[in-house]
């Protein structure tokens, strides 16, 4: 307990010396920051003293800067007046210059409009006013030449202008009209080699066709002949007694063109916009079957309508083929021997083309390559069916006889 209690107490004696050592430290910071302290008061005191001498001089200065900008408002306002003032005698200097000048100008133009030199003595301006009878003389001619002046009426200062652009134009509208006369020229140039490419090829055609015509009219009408003809389209009716028109003919049929035995009357088949030119020529058929006289077309029977015009088609067919063609029922109203010269037509001729016949004659039918229709089966259901024929071949004297089709010449006839 004793070791402790010595212990104890060295170790008490080590603190207190440490305390001693740590209070004299301390004494003499405080002693420091007392020196510190009254160092400090002394600067703050120099500077609070600098600090307000300062305001002092930035006042004396802002109300020396304040001065300046018066006085420098006060300069910038004369100048601006000066400144004004001279642009503005300027101005006037300029106008009395110009003033000078229009009336040198006015003074040249008088002088040389009354055939004096601007430059001679008369032509100099006075200098001495002039005495009252020469100006109320002056005046009097002046208020004449004013009075003669108004006398003319308002005068276009643009009129040389507005002349100048109008000849421009009147120019341009020449070259256009020159280039549009020119064009003319090469279009009626070009429609006259049409013409005379689509009449050669017209002529061509026709006289073929009236051959083959003719041809094909002894066919189908034993006996009987026909032709087709180009005619010249009526200037219209003939005057008449009384100054009427004469009575037109009877009526043709819808689409021909018939000849009687006084002047040709055509048909009006078509509007008025569809009229053919009046120079255009026009094709007349012209039929006497074998025992008539008749040429009228009107006349004919149904049969012997359908006869013409299949002559008609075979004609144009010869002289310009087509690769195929559908006839409709076109022998719907021909009897059997009719029948019978159109099929052999149709023989003589299906080397050249493909004919294709929408038919319901059974004579027709039998001398077909090829058999397309419909046919309605059992259960109701129809369908379309195609059937191979024999094909006929013509004998010697004309008749009909069967022999096998050639599978791959055709499909139908």
């Amino acid at each position: 307990a004793r070791a402790e209690r010595r212990a104890r107490i060295a170790s008490l004696a080590e603190r207190a010396e440490r305390d001693a050592e740590t209070a004299a430290a301390a004494e003499r910071a405080a002693a420091a920051l007392a020196g510190a302290r009254e160092a400090v008061a002394a600067r703050r005191d120099a500077a609070a003293a600098e600090l307000a001498a300062d305001e002092e001089r930035g006042r004396a200065t802002a109300d020396e800067l304040r001065a300046c900008a018066r006085e420098e408002a006060e300069i910038q306002g004369r100048l601006r007046r000066a400144s004004e003032a001279v642009t503005a005698t300027e101005v006037r200097a300029q106008q009395a210059r110009d003033t000078n000048q229009e009336r040198a100008t006015e003074l040249t133009r008088v002088a040389e409009a009354l055939g004096h030199d601007p430059a001679a003595e008369i032509a100099a301006p006075l200098t001495e006013p002039l005495n009252p009878d020469e100006r109320t003389e002056l005046e009097v001619k002046v208020d004449r030449l004013a009075r003669r002046r108004e006398q003319l009426g308002p005068v276009n200062p643009l009129a040389q202008q507005e002349y100048e652009e109008a000849v421009e134009h009147v120019e341009e509208l020449e070259s256009q009209r020159s280039d549009l006369e020119q064009a003319l020229a090469e279009l009626e140039t070009l429609i006259k080699e049409t013409d005379r490419r689509i009449r050669e090829s017209f002529e061509e055609t026709f006289e073929a066709a009236a051959r083959n015509f003719e041809d094909v009219v002894a066919h189908l009408f034993p006996g009987g002949r026909g032709r087709l003809r180009l005619v010249k389209p009526d200037a219209g009716p003939r005057p008449v007694l009384g100054g009427e028109g004469a009575e037109p003919a009877e009526s043709a049929e819808v689409g021909e063109t018939v000849a009687t035995e006084g002047p040709a009357v055509e048909a009006v088949t078509e509007a008025d916009e569809t009229a053919p030119e009046p120079g255009d020529p026009g094709v007349e058929i012209e039929v006497t079957p074998a025992g008539k006289s008749t040429k009228r077309l009107s006349l004919m029977s149904g049969g012997e309508k359908s006869l013409v015009a299949l002559a008609f088609m075979f004609a144009v067919f010869l002289a310009k083929p087509c690769p195929f063609y559908i006839l409709d029922e076109v022998e719907a109203a021909l009897d059997d021997a009719n029948i019978d010269r159109f099929l052999q037509l149709l023989r003589r001729y299906c080397d050249r083309a493909q004919f294709i016949v929408v038919t319901h004659q059974k004579r027709t039918m039998d001398a077909a390559d090829c058999l397309y229709g419909v046919s309605m089966a059992g259960n109701g259901v129809s369908k379309v069916i195609s059937r191979r024929m024999p094909r006929a071949e013509p004998g010697e004297d004309g008749a009909v006889s069967l022999a096998p089709a050639d599978a791959e010449e055709r499909s139908a006839a």
